[in-house]
C-alpha cells in the first residue's frame, strides 16, 4: 500500500511538472508568434493600405493579449491616424483601400481622419472604397476616394441625423422609485432622463444645434467630394435615398459603381494598371505601424485621457472597462511627465463627457502644475464637456474640432429616493437612530427633509461656482462672462472658439506644432505617453487581461449599448456629485 501511494504520487507530481513545462512552452510559443508579426517591417514597393472601416472606434489603441490570441482587431483612432500619415510618407505605398461597414466613432475623430485622408490623396496618391453598406460616418469618409465602390444589393444610410432620448421617471414610479435632482445651470439635462418625461426646451435647443452642426460639417464635406450640391444631397436625404434601388447611388454620383465583392479586385488592379495574374500588396494598419519612423529632435508628449473621470480604479470584472480617466493614476503620470527633462511639451488629447467634479479637481490642479514646468495643450476629440472641460482648462492652449461637443459648465448631484418602494409596495418598515438632527442623511423612509435638501443644493452651488473660477482663471474671463455662457450649455467646437472657449479649430496634428512652437522646439517628434506592458508580462498577469478581454467582447456584442449599461453599473461607484454631459451620443 505504501508503493502503491507512492506512485501515485509520483504520477501526480510527474503531471504536474509536465504541465508546468507545457504551458512556459506554450506561452513561449504564443509570445513568439505574436512578436514576431509586431517585428519591424520592410514595405514592398506599390503596396496598398486596406483600412477596415467596421466596428466601434476607441480613442487609443489597446494592446492586449488575450485579443490578439482570439483575432480580434483593435480599431483605435490613434492607430488609425498614425497609419494613414505614415503611408502618405513612405514611397512604397501607391494607394489606401477602404473597406467600409458599420463604423461608429466620434464625429470628431472621423472629421480629423477625413483631413488626414485628404492630405494623403494630396501627395499624388489614390484612394478606393468599397462597401456592401455603408453608414453615415463610413460614407463620409468613403468619399474622399479616387472611386466609390459599393455592391448592387448594398445602400448608403444616408437620412441625416437624428434619435430618441429615453425618460425613464414614469417607470420608475411605478416600482415607488424616484431621482432627486440638485443642479446648477438650465441647460445642465443630464438628469432629465430620470427625473422628466420629455426633452426640455433647453436641451431641444442645445442638441439641434449640434445636431445641426455635425450634419453641415458632413454635408459639406461630401459635397466637396464629389462634386454634389448641398441641397441636392439633403434632398437624397429627405426623400429616403436609402430605401430606394442601389442604382439610384450611381445616378446621382454619390457611388460611381456598383460591384459585387469578388469583381473589387479586378477593379483594383486595373485602377493600379496591374496584369490579371499579379498580386495586390495589401498591408494592415499594424504592417505600416511596425516599419520604423525617424525620431529626431525634442519630444512632445502626447497623453490620451478618454471615458469617464472618476476618482480611483474600482474593477469589477467584465464590466471593470477600460476607458476612464481615473484621477489617482492621471495626477500621478502627469507628475512623472512633469519631472521627465527629456519632455519639453505636452499635448493632453481629451475625450470625456465629464464623471466625478472632486476628481476633475484633482487633475485640474495636476494640469495647473504641469504648466509651471512645460507647455501645455489641450487637443479635444469626440467631447470634452462638463468634468472633459474641467480639466482642460488650465492648459496654455486649446484646440478643439469643428464637431468636438465641449463647454457644459455645470454641476448636478443626483440621488435615489427608494422610500415608496421600501414603505408602500414592500411594507417595510424602518426606525431611525443618530446622534444629532441630520445623522440620517437620505433616510430610506423619508428620503430627504427640507434642511438637507437645502444643504445638497448649497454644496453643488459651491462646486458651480469652483468650476466656473477655474474656466475664469484658465481662460482670462470675467466671472459674468463665464456665467454667460455656462449654465450647463453644451456648444460645438466652431462656437466654442467663438466665445473664448476653445483657441483655435484643428486636430491632434496641429494640437502637436502648437505644443512645439510654445517650447520653442526647433525639430520635434511625438511620442505617446506610456508604456504597455510586454507580451510575457500580460500573460503572467493576473486576471486583468481576460477582464479586458471579456470587456471588449461585450463592447463588440452591445455595440452602442455598451456605455449606457457600463454607466447604469457604475452608478453605486459614482460620486454623486458630477460634472458631466447630459448622454452619451455616438453617431453609427
Amino acid at each position: 500500500m505504501k508503493d502503491f501511494f507512492k506512485y501515485v504520487l509520483a504520477t501526480v507530481v510527474g503531471i504536474f511538472l509536465t504541465s508546468i513545462i507545457m504551458f512556459a512552452f506554450g506561452a513561449m510559443s504564443i509570445v513568439g508568434m505574436i512578436a514576431s508579426g509586431e517585428a519591424t517591417k520592410s514595405i514592398d514597393p506599390n503596396s496598398v493600405l486596406v483600412l477596415k472601416l467596421d466596428g466601434i472606434m476607441s480613442e487609443q489603441s489597446e494592446d492586449n493579449f488575450m485579443n490578439k490570441i482570439n483575432g480580434i482587431e483593435g480599431l483605435s483612432f490613434e492607430n488609425t491616424m498614425q497609419a494613414i500619415q505614415r503611408a502618405a510618407a513612405n514611397d512604397d505605398v501607391a494607394g489606401i483601400y477602404i473597406e467600409a461597414g458599420q463604423f461608429g466613432a466620434d464625429i470628431a475623430q472621423v472629421e480629423e481622419l477625413h483631413a488626414e485622408l485628404k492630405k494623403f490623396r494630396n501627395t499624388g496618391k489614390w484612394i478606393i472604397a468599397y462597401g456592401e453598406e455603408y453608414n453615415i460616418l463610413s460614407y463620409y469618409l468613403a468619399s474622399t476616394a479616387n472611386k466609390v465602390y459599393m455592391n448592387p444589393q448594398g445602400t448608403v444610410n444616408w437620412i441625416g441625423l437624428g434619435g430618441e432620448a429615453m425618460y425613464i421617471k414614469n417607470t420608475l414610479a411605478k416600482f415607488g422609485i424616484k431621482y432627486v435632482p440638485v443642479k446648477v445651470g438650465k441647460y445642465k439635462s443630464a438628469v432629465e432622463r430620470y427625473t422628466a418625461d420629455e426633452m426640455s426646451a433647453a436641451d431641444r435647443e442645445q442638441t439641434e444645434r449640434y445636431l445641426h452642426g455635425w450634419w453641415n460639417t458632413i454635408v459639406k464635406a461630401v459635397s466637396e467630394n464629389r462634386h454634389i450640391s448641398t441641397a441636392k444631397l439633403n434632398k437624397y436625404a429627405d426623400d429616403m435615398i436609402t430605401l430606394g434601388d442601389p442604382k439610384q447611388f450611381v445616378e446621382t454620383k454619390m457611388v460611381d459603381k456598383l460591384l459585387y465583392t469578388d469583381e473589387v479586385k479586378p477593379a483594383v488592379k486595373k485602377f493600379m494598371k496591374l496584369d490579371e495574374d499579379d498580386d495586390i500588396n495589401q498591408i494592415s494598419v499594424d504592417d505600416i505601424l511596425n516599419t520604423k519612423i525617424k525620431e529626431d529632435g525634442d519630444k512632445v508628449a502626447v497623453y490620451y485621457a478618454f471615458g469617464n473621470i472618476i476618482d480611483e480604479e474600482t474593477p469589477q470584472g467584465i464590466f471593470a472597462g477600460t476607458t476612464n480617466i481615473v484621477a489617482k493614476r492621471v495626477c500621478q503620470d502627469l507628475q512623472e511627465i512633469a519631472d521627465n527633462d527629456k519632455i519639453k511639451a505636452v499635448v493632453l488629447r481629451i475625450n470625456s463627457g465629464g464623471g466625478s467634479a472632486y476628481a476633475s479637481e484633482q487633475i485640474w490642479h495636476q494640469v495647473k502644475k504641469l504648466r509651471e514646468k512645460k507647455p501645455v495643450v489641450v487637443s479635444m476629440s469626440g467631447a470634452a464637456a462638463s468634468g472633459g472641460y474641467y480639466i482642460s482648462a488650465p492648459a496654455n492652449y486649446i484646440i478643439a474640432d469643428n464637431t468636438t461637443i465641449t463647454g457644459s459648465i455645470g454641476i448636478y448631484g443626483l440621488y435615489r429616493d427608494m422610500s415608496e418602494l421600501y414603505t408602500k409596495k414592500l411594507g417595510i418598515n424602518f426606525s431611525q437612530v443618530g446622534t444629532n438632527r441630520n445623522s440620517v442623511l437620505g433616510s430610506q423612509e423619508y428620503g430627504f427633509t427640507p434642511e438637507q435638501f437645502t444643504a445638497l443644493q448649497n454644496n453643488v452651488n459651491r462646486g458651480y461656482e469652483l468650476f466656473k473660477k477655474r474656466v475664469a482663471e484658465g481662460r482670462k474671463l470675467t466671472p459674468a462672462q463665464v456665467e454667460n455662457i455656462a449654465q450647463g450649455r453644451v456648444w460645438l467646437g466652431e462656437d466654442a472658439k467663438k466665445i473664448g472657449l476653445v483657441d483655435e479649430i484643428g486636430g491632434l496634428n496641429r494640437a502637436i506644432a502648437k505644443a512645439a512652437s510654445l517650447a520653442k522646439c526647433k525639430e520635434y517628434y511625438a511620442e505617446t505617453w506610456g508604456e504597455t506592458p510586454s507580451l510575457l508580462e500580460q500573460l503572467l498577469a493576473n486576471s486583468t487581461d481576460m477582464d479586458t478581454y471579456l470587456d471588449t467582447k461585450l463592447k463588440n456584442t452591445l455595440g452602442a449599448l455598451y456605455e449606457p449599461v457600463m454607466m447604469m453599473n457604475e452608478y453605486e461607484q459614482m460620486d454623486k456629485v458630477q460634472a458631466r454631459m447630459p448622454y452619451i451620443i455616438r453617431i453609427k
